[in-house]
């Protein structure tokens, strides 16, 4: 117990906290009212708009997911990977792979046969899915065990140097993967309710997990890693959690894009696909879940907007010739104007909660600071 008159440390003072979040008594009625709101409007916009317009409702929910396992890598942890390119072909294969019916797997491989084990294996789509993300999972296991005890740039060309290691496998074991010429035929099992439930899970599990005990070391090893060990916090084993992890939902997410686009090739999963997710994390907040909701939103919609930018235009004066790869180089515009007037993203290390949008936050001082 404290013993009156005695105040606590300089120390304790500057740390804690000048203002306390209260939990709003509507917080409940209202994130019950925000499901459903969502709820009614996935019902509605799988019967009410077109294909295209569908997809990119599904592209964002994807998209959800996949900044979130990077966010929990980069910006809670702290460890600076580039490997989820790797992570999602590994996942959409093994998925496409276990839930495609016999038939269309003769058809694709009408070169090279598939391997004995694999013809006649279908199994369901949620079956599949969980496979190719535990796969996933025991791929980062194997690539984290080594490279998570590298920092920096160090451990970022390494991972970079295993996903593309990964991507040049699967173009060569053409009894497995079809090589080059990729996949067809994939069963459409993706829509809405599938990709949007996949961002809410994922949504739900991280937000848990960064607010837990395990959430707590992912931010100190952010910080400062000799401190944070010195804390008896357990570098490796909480490094090796957080890239196992967000291994399984790259993998989860690899098999709903596989089932979204009914296509996959070992092309669709180079470099660029990671740093279109690293853009994701960098422009809605290294840190933040409400950024990550956010800057997938504006990306995923921004990408099929600037579609036109690399079709011919004509603007009465003058034609302008489509540009092939335009918008890349829009998006890298956008990432250089984020890093020089938002080097925090939107929403930084920010969160946006109920307390915060009705403005119910308690103005008295914390009685740690006072006392």
């Amino acid at each position: 117990m404290r013993r009156q008159g005695l105040k606590p440390p300089g120390a304790f003072v500057r740390l804690s906290e000048a203002y306390r979040q209260q939990p709003s008594r509507w917080g409940p009625l209202l994130t019950t009212v925000i499901i459903l709101c969502l709820v009614s409007f996935i019902h509605w916009a799988g019967g009410h708009l077109n294909p295209y317009q569908v997809r990119i409702l599904n592209l964002i929910g994807i998209n959800i997911g996949l900044g979130l396992s990077l966010n929990l890598i980069n910006g809670f942890t702290g460890q600076f990977c580039l490997g989820h390119a790797g992570f999602m072909a590994v996942g959409a294969y093994t998925a496409t792979l276990l839930m495609m019916p016999p038939a269309v797997k003769q058809m694709n491989f009408f070169m090279v046969p598939l391997v004995a084990p694999l013809r006649q294996v279908e199994l369901p789509f949620l079956a599949a899915l969980l496979l190719g993300g535990l796969l996933s999972a025991l791929m980062g296991v194997f690539i984290g065990a080594p490279v998570l005890r590298l920092r920096g740039d160090y451990l970022a060309i390494a991972t970079l140097g295993f996903s593309e290691i990964i991507r040049i496998v699967i173009t060569n074991i053409r009894s497995v993967t079809n090589g080059a010429l990729g996949l067809k035929g994939i069963p459409a099992y993706t829509d809405l309710w599938w990709s949007w439930g996949f961002a809410l899970l994922t949504l739900v599990v991280v937000s848990r997990l960064i607010h837990s005990s395990y959430g707590l070391a992912f931010k100190a090893i952010r910080e400062d890693e000799i401190a944070a060990e010195a804390m008896g916090v357990g570098l490796f084993r909480h490094k090796m959690l957080a890239f196992t992890l967000g291994a399984f939902i790259a993998g989860v997410g690899g098999g709903f894009l596989a089932s979204l686009l009914t296509t996959i090739d070992p092309n669709m999963f180079r470099f660029t696909l990671t740093f279109e997710i690293l853009l994701i994390v960098v422009l809605g907040g290294m840190g933040s879940i409400t950024g990550t909701v956010i800057a997938a939103t504006i990306v995923t919609v921004l990408k099929e907007v600037l579609r036109g930018v690399e079709a011919p235009m004509d603007l009465g004066f003058v034609s302008l010739p489509g540009i092939p790869g335009m918008r890349m180089v829009i998006f890298s515009l956008l990432l250089i104007v984020v890093v020089l007037f938002y080097r925090e993203g939107i929403m930084g290390r920010r969160e946006l909660s109920w307390g915060r949008v009705l403005g119910t936050r308690d103005k008295t001082p914390d009685r740690g600071a006072d006392t």
